[in-house]
């Protein structure tokens, strides 16, 4: 079953898609341009606050369908996440994870710079997260 809008419009599905490693080099300038390094940075910088148990390695980038992007680690291991802001603390896929902490990351540039860029692209994320299998977790941790 098709998830619908508030007016009963059926939904179109978001759709990620990771990136070629040939295009990873463009992809971050494309979607934050000259701020596409604290992006990075920080959601490098979320994962080791949020995860006691994360200990590095390589990362996915993902494009999404509506114009969105996020990165998450490759591996498919289990991170276990803490938000002590909000007292939430559950396991997540890394997807789930990378998920989580491209949003804080978004979140906090958009309150930095007021900047439509990243608040756009928080909106994006965020509704790909929606129909994301661990929705209830992933939501859970940003709340």
């Amino acid at each position: 079953m098709q998830a619908e809008t508030q007016d009963n419009t059926p939904r179109i599905p978001i759709v990620a898609r990771r990136v070629a490693e040939h295009q990873r080099l463009q992809t971050l300038p494309e979607h934050f341009g000259r701020r596409m390094m604290q992006v990075e940075a920080l959601v490098y910088q979320y994962i080791r606050e949020l995860s006691r148990t994360y200990r590095g390695g390589y990362w996915h980038f993902y494009d999404l369908s509506n114009g969105g992007f996020y990165m998450a680690p490759s591996d498919d291991t289990q991170v276990l996440i803490h938000v002590e802001g909000n007292d939430y603390e559950g396991s997540l896929s890394a997807d789930a994870a990378g998920i989580v902490v491209s949003l804080f990351a978004l979140c906090q540039l958009s309150a930095q710079y007021q900047s439509s860029t990243f608040v756009e692209h928080y909106h994006w994320l965020r509704d790909f997260a929606l129909d994301h299998a661990e929705c209830r977790a992933i939501f859970a941790a940003i709340d």
